[in-house]
């Protein structure tokens, strides 16, 4: 068993795992926080603080991150360094499935993860999402391949990951109740006690060592060694948490959630489609089960409203896929010259077809032009879009009639997932918000911070003159709700009013638009846009064809203003000397 993964495609787990960190790690604390990530990295920064603050129910990455925060300098980089690591090696769980969907399919599925944009997304954030995916499998991991301690653990800090465990706790329950209610009326006798698939005879959670290391891990972990008692309470509302989501008013439609599904996972979904319609005709009992677990897990995100849930449905996607995938390059060596030519031809439509989206892209409202064969049409890069996937489907079709469908079908399903398996990189590198640092991207929830760095910089310039030191000054912020803007000025003193005391005159404090302050003291005010909102909701079809390509989209900007006071500057008390 423990040479298996050596055997087959042991380059594949090194492969996966070193461009699991690159797409994980690759400039992690570029983009500044948002405010529901600022919330969370303020509550660590307070625990490394000696405060006590009242956490929220993500115990496990508030407690590790206050620890990085108490032993060096706190920043973006390192508010998202758990989430981006336990990211990293969720491509090592599949070794420890690989005796249930085999080695090939488990080496591939390793890839699969690396690269996938929604994990990518989720590893780059921080929060307990992506904490409570890793944990979780690693518990069910283990537990399969009876290792109690490890699966204790895994299960202890997967409970103190958050509510995102009860989602995929749900789906997995769910999924396997509809299994055994399947499988009880489709088999008369009773499921023998030595059966294989059933490790909970073999494997019982009652295991003493199991129960030792759970209990321990959860009372170490889950309170720093005793220094924060709370964050065990914290973990115990994750669960009413969880389940006041489906009753929030906040979230994303389900219209909207089904999009990103698709967009952000053609890769899965072609290979998947491809797997659950082979498991339908051959009574494939893995692929059935993975594929009611998929069924599941989609329908809970969907309805559930935020786009977090859509890792569980991830996991057996691409497990689906990756036993697909096993099976696609299984090609005759006679066969390798015809399927060769199909997929050149293929891929070379396919590359054309980008071209012409990027170029509707470009030119959304293109004049009316006289194409050939065509006559006038309103607008010639939709026109030639449309004719390109004719032309795709013609020639799959051709190539099925005169060689055979099996040429066609290995052929097509070969380019196709060459062909997305690269949108699929693409996607995991833009949905980590390197390739287009001001785009929006469907899977975010928060506004982003727009001009975090630059309203930063003006302060600290402000200190480095009124007091020669660039953190020394006192910010006051001032009727804005914004976690993200506390974090961006967390290296000054900072306090958060809800109005300003028309009596008072602070050297700096920030507010929304107003003209005049109307303090005793002179100001100079400067405008910054803080948070952009893409408004999702009153976007066209050329809106969806720019953000498809560039991720630019309408956006609602929020402004707020920077005031100083006068004498903070060097000109102004120059010019007030005689």
């Amino acid at each position: 068993m423990n040479s298996s993964p050596l055997k087959h495609g042991g380059w594949l787990y090194g492969l996966a795992f070193l461009l699991a960190l690159a797409l994980r790690f690759i400039a992690l604390g570029a983009a500044p926080l948002t405010d529901s990530e600022a919330t969370l990295a303020l509550q660590a920064l307070a625990l490394a603080r000696g405060e006590s603050p009242l956490l929220a129910p993500q115990s496990a990455y508030i407690l590790l991150t206050s620890v990085l925060f108490a032993v060096t300098e706190s920043n973006n980089f390192l508010a998202r360094f758990f989430p981006a690591l336990a990211g990293g090696a969720i491509v090592l769980v599949p070794l420890l499935f690989r005796e249930q969907i085999k080695p090939r399919p488990a080496a591939i599925l390793a890839l699969f993860l690396a690269i996938d944009p929604l994990l990518v997304a989720f590893s780059r954030t921080a929060g307990g999402t992506i904490l409570a995916l890793t944990f979780l499998l690693a518990a069910v991991g283990f537990w399969m391949n009876k290792r109690a301690i490890p699966t204790g653990i895994f299960a202890a800090l997967a409970l103190l990951s958050g509510p995102a465990l009860w989602a995929g706790i749900l789906s997995l329950a769910l999924a396997w109740g509809i299994v055994r209610a399947t499988k009880s009326k489709s088999i008369e006798t009773p499921p023998s006690t030595s059966n294989p698939e059933s490790p909970i005879s073999q494997f019982p959670l009652t295991n003493p060592q199991l129960l030792i290391s759970f209990i321990a891990t959860l009372l170490l972990c889950g309170t720093l060694f005793f220094l924060a008692p709370n964050g065990l309470s914290a973990a115990l509302a994750s669960i009413p948490a969880y389940f006041s989501g489906w009753v929030a008013q906040a979230g994303v439609t389900p219209a909207r959630m089904s999009l990103t599904f698709l967009l952000y996972e053609p890769l899965g979904i072609l290979l998947a489609a491809f797997a659950i319609l082979r498991a339908i005709r051959a009574s494939g009992k893995r692929a059935k089960r993975l594929a009611i677990w998929l069924g599941v897990a989609l329908l809970l995100a969907v309805f559930y409203r935020q786009p977090s849930a859509l890792v569980w449905v991830v996991i057996p996607l691409l497990a689906l896929a990756a036993l697909e995938l096993s099976r696609v390059f299984e090609v005759r060596r006679e066969e390798y010259a015809e399927v060769g030519i199909v997929v050149l031809a293929i891929l070379i439509l396919l590359v054309y077809i980008s071209f012409t989206v990027s170029n509707l892209a470009l030119n959304p409202f293109s004049q009316p032009a006289t194409l050939p064969l065509i006559g006038t049409v309103d607008n010639p890069p939709l026109a030639v879009l449309i004719s390109s996937l004719a032309i795709l489907l013609v020639c799959i079709a051709l190539i099925a009639l005169g060689w055979s469908a099996r040429i066609a079908r290995l052929g097509a399903t070969i380019a196709l997932t060459a062909y997305v398996s690269l949108y699929t990189l693409a996607t995991a590198w833009g949905a980590s918000g390197l390739r287009y640092p001001d785009g929006f991207e469907l899977w975010m929830t928060d506004s982003k911070p727009v001009q975090a760095e630059l309203l930063l910089a003006s302060v600290k310039d402000i200190s480095e003159f009124s007091l020669g030191h660039d953190q020394s000054q006192a910010a006051l912020i001032v009727g804005i709700n914004s976690p993200a803007l506390e974090w961006a000025l967390r290296n000054h003193s900072v306090k958060v009013v809800s109005v300003l005391d028309p009596q008072s005159s602070p050297p700096l404090f920030i507010t929304p638009v107003l003209d005049d302050p109307g303090l005793p003291a002179a100001y100079r005010g400067q405008d910054f846009t803080w948070r952009a909102q893409p408004q999702w909701e009153i976007a066209q079809t050329a809106d969806w064809i720019s953000w498809l390509v560039f991720r630019k989209l309408p956006a609602e900007n929020e402004t707020i203003i920077l005031w100083a006071r006068d004498d903070l500057f060097p000109d102004a008390r120059t010019s007030g000397q005689p």
